[in-house]
């Protein structure tokens, strides 16, 4: 993918809020600190334009980027982080959930995990829910750069059989930093929009 131009169009907690369902959009979501932002940058090459942090939990709206005027890149909270005040963390739930279930023109739901770490009990659940919903998700490992090849395939062999209920699941590595990866998520992005029209909304 040519990424031509890359913008933050708004955020938000509230679907009255959301920017019109006129683009196909592709949604990011995962725990705090799996590298999230980091990715969303590396694919539209744009350094900080999803803001990274050293302290997991920052994003704590739904985040919305126009991509070539084409698609729509969808930023949601990291989920499970502790420190967060309980407050907040009761409010994401809800607000995920209304815009994973109710959003016409979400196409793709990019569902992140750490290679380094096995799947959290959020983490099925939330790929339970997309299964539910009949949401198209695809599966993708990050910071797989930070293991060697020994530790790689083991890795992928634990998270595979974490996920074995999920019967068919794509599952894709990336690498932020070398960019391993790249290519392959933006050939499943670009096919999950390709279908994609605004006509009947």
């Amino acid at each position: 993918m040519r990424i031509l131009s890359a913008a933050f169009v708004l955020s938000a907690k509230e679907p009255a809020h959301y920017p019109p369902a006129l683009l196909p959009e592709v949604a990011f979501a995962g725990r705090s600190n799996v590298g999230k932002s980091s990715l969303i940058n590396a694919l539209l090459m744009r350094r900080g334009l999803a803001r990274t942090s050293n302290t997991p939990g920052r994003t704590q709206e739904i985040n919305f980027f126009s991509v070539n005027d084409r698609i729509g890149f969808v930023d949601l909270p990291g989920y499970g982080y502790a420190k967060v005040p309980e407050k907040i963390r009761r409010q994401w739930g809800p607000m995920i959930e209304a815009y994973l279930r109710d959003r016409r023109t979400l196409q793709l739901v990019v569902v992140i995990l750490d290679v380094r770490r096995e799947p959290s009990e959020e983490d099925l659940q939330l790929i339970d829910w997309l299964s539910f919903y009949r949401r198209r998700c695809l599966i993708v490992l990050t910071k797989i750069d930070k293991l060697n090849r020994g530790e790689r395939a083991e890795r992928l062999r634990r998270i595979e059989e974490a996920l074995r209920r999920f019967p068919g699941m794509e599952t894709l590595v990336f690498s932020a930093k070398t960019g391993e990866g790249k290519d392959p998520l933006w050939r499943e992005i670009t096919k999950a929009v390709a279908d994609f029209s605004a006509d009947g909304l």
